[in-house]
Protein backbone atom coordinates (compact mmCIF):
# COMPACT_ATOMS: atom_id res chain seq x y z
CA UNK A 1 0.00 0.00 0.00
CA UNK A 2 1.55 3.26 -1.14
CA UNK A 3 0.35 5.96 1.21
CA UNK A 4 2.68 8.71 0.05
CA UNK A 5 0.80 11.97 -0.17
CA UNK A 6 1.77 14.89 -2.34
CA UNK A 7 0.71 18.50 -1.82
CA UNK A 8 -2.44 18.02 -3.93
CA UNK A 9 -3.52 15.03 -1.83
CA UNK A 10 -2.94 17.00 1.36
CA UNK A 11 -4.99 19.95 0.11
CA UNK A 12 -7.80 17.60 -0.91
CA UNK A 13 -7.71 15.93 2.51
CA UNK A 14 -7.87 19.28 4.29
CA UNK A 15 -10.97 20.23 2.28
CA UNK A 16 -12.87 16.94 2.65
CA UNK A 17 -12.18 16.82 6.38
CA UNK A 18 -14.19 20.02 6.74
CA UNK A 19 -16.97 18.90 4.38
CA UNK A 20 -16.97 15.42 2.86
CA UNK A 21 -19.84 16.39 0.55
CA UNK A 22 -17.93 19.08 -1.31
CA UNK A 23 -17.94 18.02 -4.95
CA UNK A 24 -14.91 17.27 -7.07
CA UNK A 25 -15.40 20.38 -9.22
CA UNK A 26 -15.17 22.68 -6.20
CA UNK A 27 -12.14 20.83 -4.85
CA UNK A 28 -10.49 20.91 -8.27
CA UNK A 29 -10.93 24.67 -8.49
CA UNK A 30 -9.44 25.20 -5.03
CA UNK A 31 -6.42 22.91 -5.45
CA UNK A 32 -5.62 23.47 -9.13
CA UNK A 33 -6.45 20.06 -10.60
CA UNK A 34 -9.14 18.73 -12.91
CA UNK A 35 -12.29 17.25 -11.37
CA UNK A 36 -11.40 13.81 -12.76
CA UNK A 37 -7.93 13.98 -11.17
CA UNK A 38 -9.53 14.87 -7.83
CA UNK A 39 -11.96 11.94 -8.15
CA UNK A 40 -9.08 9.53 -8.90
CA UNK A 41 -7.11 10.78 -5.93
CA UNK A 42 -10.12 10.50 -3.61
CA UNK A 43 -10.83 6.97 -4.86
CA UNK A 44 -7.19 5.99 -4.22
CA UNK A 45 -7.13 7.52 -0.74
CA UNK A 46 -10.35 5.67 0.14
CA UNK A 47 -9.07 2.34 -1.19
CA UNK A 48 -5.75 2.77 0.65
CA UNK A 49 -7.67 3.62 3.86
CA UNK A 50 -6.09 7.05 4.14
CA UNK A 51 -9.70 8.23 4.26
CA UNK A 52 -11.19 5.72 6.69
CA UNK A 53 -14.78 7.02 6.93
CA UNK A 54 -17.07 9.82 5.86
CA UNK A 55 -19.70 10.47 8.52
CA UNK A 56 -22.29 12.95 9.71
CA UNK A 57 -21.51 14.48 13.10
CA UNK A 58 -24.66 14.45 15.21
CA UNK A 59 -25.35 16.79 18.13
CA UNK A 60 -25.69 14.61 21.27
CA UNK A 61 -28.22 16.99 22.82
CA UNK A 62 -30.47 16.96 19.75
CA UNK A 63 -30.86 13.18 19.94
CA UNK A 64 -31.33 12.90 23.70
CA UNK A 65 -27.83 11.77 24.70
CA UNK A 66 -26.51 14.95 26.31
CA UNK A 67 -23.99 13.38 28.68
CA UNK A 68 -20.43 12.39 27.85
CA UNK A 69 -18.23 10.37 30.17
CA UNK A 70 -14.51 9.74 30.00
CA UNK A 71 -13.85 6.37 31.59
CA UNK A 72 -10.36 5.26 32.55
CA UNK A 73 -10.18 1.47 32.78
CA UNK A 74 -7.62 -0.44 34.76
CA UNK A 75 -7.29 -3.97 33.46
CA UNK A 76 -5.22 -7.02 34.29
CA UNK A 77 -3.73 -9.31 31.67
CA UNK A 78 -3.68 -6.46 29.13
CA UNK A 79 -2.69 -8.43 26.05
CA UNK A 80 -5.32 -11.09 26.66
CA UNK A 81 -8.00 -8.59 27.69
CA UNK A 82 -7.66 -6.03 24.90
CA UNK A 83 -9.15 -8.13 22.06
CA UNK A 84 -12.10 -9.12 24.25
CA UNK A 85 -12.81 -5.53 25.31
CA UNK A 86 -12.42 -4.38 21.69
CA UNK A 87 -15.01 -6.94 20.52
CA UNK A 88 -17.36 -5.89 23.34
CA UNK A 89 -17.05 -2.20 22.47
CA UNK A 90 -17.58 -2.76 18.73
CA UNK A 91 -21.14 -3.85 19.50
CA UNK A 92 -21.86 -0.85 21.74
CA UNK A 93 -22.61 2.36 19.79
CA UNK A 94 -22.59 4.41 23.00
CA UNK A 95 -18.84 3.72 23.24
CA UNK A 96 -17.56 6.35 20.83
CA UNK A 97 -13.80 6.03 21.19
CA UNK A 98 -11.25 3.86 22.99
CA UNK A 99 -7.57 4.57 23.46
CA UNK A 100 -4.90 2.21 24.83
CA UNK A 101 -2.78 4.59 26.92
CA UNK A 102 0.14 4.93 29.28
CA UNK A 103 -0.27 6.26 32.81
CA UNK A 104 -2.55 5.38 35.71
CA UNK A 105 -5.10 3.57 33.55
CA UNK A 106 -4.82 1.17 30.62
CA UNK A 107 -7.72 2.27 28.43
CA UNK A 108 -9.65 5.51 28.03
CA UNK A 109 -13.21 5.29 26.72
CA UNK A 110 -15.43 8.10 25.54
CA UNK A 111 -19.02 7.10 26.26
CA UNK A 112 -22.23 8.98 25.57
CA UNK A 113 -25.42 8.42 27.56
CA UNK A 114 -28.84 9.86 28.22
CA UNK A 115 -28.10 10.22 31.94
CA UNK A 116 -25.94 8.91 34.79
CA UNK A 117 -28.22 5.94 35.36
CA UNK A 118 -27.73 4.76 31.78
CA UNK A 119 -23.96 5.23 32.09
CA UNK A 120 -23.99 3.13 35.28
CA UNK A 121 -25.85 0.37 33.40
CA UNK A 122 -23.30 0.50 30.57
CA UNK A 123 -20.33 0.21 32.92
CA UNK A 124 -22.05 -2.49 34.96
CA UNK A 125 -22.45 -4.58 31.77
CA UNK A 126 -18.90 -3.75 30.72
CA UNK A 127 -17.46 -5.04 33.98
CA UNK A 128 -19.77 -8.09 34.12
CA UNK A 129 -18.80 -9.16 30.60
CA UNK A 130 -15.11 -8.31 31.00
CA UNK A 131 -13.97 -9.53 34.42
CA UNK A 132 -10.37 -8.47 33.71
CA UNK A 133 -11.41 -4.87 34.38
CA UNK A 134 -10.40 -4.12 37.94
CA UNK A 135 -11.50 -0.49 38.17
CA UNK A 136 -13.19 2.27 36.18
CA UNK A 137 -12.33 5.90 36.96
CA UNK A 138 -15.01 8.18 35.51
CA UNK A 139 -14.90 11.83 34.56
CA UNK A 140 -18.16 13.53 33.65
CA UNK A 141 -17.83 16.09 30.87
CA UNK A 142 -19.32 19.39 32.07
CA UNK A 143 -18.82 21.29 28.82
CA UNK A 144 -17.35 20.39 25.45
CA UNK A 145 -14.75 23.02 24.65
CA UNK A 146 -13.73 21.45 21.34
CA UNK A 147 -14.84 18.28 19.58
CA UNK A 148 -13.24 17.13 16.39
CA UNK A 149 -11.36 14.51 14.48
CA UNK A 150 -9.61 16.84 12.02
CA UNK A 151 -6.03 15.71 11.37
CA UNK A 152 -3.63 18.45 10.23
CA UNK A 153 -2.28 17.36 6.85
CA UNK A 154 -0.12 20.28 5.69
Amino acid sequence: MDTSLDSFDRKILALVQHDCHVNAEVIAERVGLSASAVQRRLRRMRSEKIITAEVAIVDNHAVGRPMTFIAGLEIRENYESLPRIRRWAETRPEVQQIYYVTGNVDLMMIITAENVKEYDMITERLMAENPQITRINTNVVLDSIKIGLYVPVE
